[in-house]
C-alpha cells in the first residue's frame, strides 16, 4: 500500500457508494478493515472535513461510521458507484428499509 494521501484524495459526494479501508490496532497487531456503504453526509472544510458512511448490516441493522477525511487511520477510499441525488444530507435513508 502506498504511503501518504495518494489514494485518499478521491472526490466523492453524498449518494456515492464507497469502500473505506482503515487500519485497526488490536492487541499490538495492526490489520485492515473494510467498510462499504453510502456516503450520507460530508461536513466541515479543510483539515477538519469529515464524512459519514452508512451501510445496512446483518439482520437489517443500520451501521454508520464517521471519519475525518485526513485521518491517518484511513489507508484507502474507493468509489464503487457514483450516486445521483438531489440533497446534500441523506438522513432520510435512516428511515428506509
Amino acid at each position: 500500500m502506498p504511503e501518504g494521501n495518494e489514494e485518499k484524495n478521491v472526490e466523492f459526494r453524498p449518494g456515492d457508494i464507497v469502500r473505506v479501508t482503515s487500519k485497526i490496532k488490536e492487541g499490538g497487531k495492526e490489520s485492515s478493515q473494510q467498510f462499504e456503504g453510502t456516503v450520507i453526509a460530508t461536513r466541515g472544510r479543510g483539515d477538519s472535513k469529515t464524512f459519514t458512511v452508512r451501510k445496512v448490516g446483518s439482520g437489517g441493522v443500520g451501521v454508520e461510521r464517521i471519519w475525518p477525511l485526513n485521518s491517518p487511520m484511513i489507508s484507502k477510499i474507493e468509489i464503487k458507484k457514483k450516486g445521483d441525488v438531489r440533497r446534500a444530507k441523506l438522513y432520510y435513508l435512516r428511515e428506509k428499509k
